[in-house]
């Protein structure tokens, strides 16, 4: 379980890093067009995310 959790995690590293690498002024962009947001709308995000994540964690581990 450990193991599985820190592969997780340092994926999500990578893939955070990787953004910021490839496109930085784009991930800039972002950052700032989610800065206009309100509270609401930057948990209703997170939930969408976090319900897409969850979801295909459950199909990947089906598998």
């Amino acid at each position: 379980m450990t193991v599985e959790l820190l592969s997780a995690l340092s994926l999500v590293a990578v893939l955070e890093g990787l953004f910021l690498f490839a496109a930085p002024g784009r991930w800039r962009r972002t950052m700032e067009q989610l800065r206009q947001l309100d509270d609401r709308q930057l948990r209703q995000i997170g939930g969408v995310v976090l319900a897409v994540g969850v979801g295909s964690l459950w199909l990947v581990r089906l598998m």
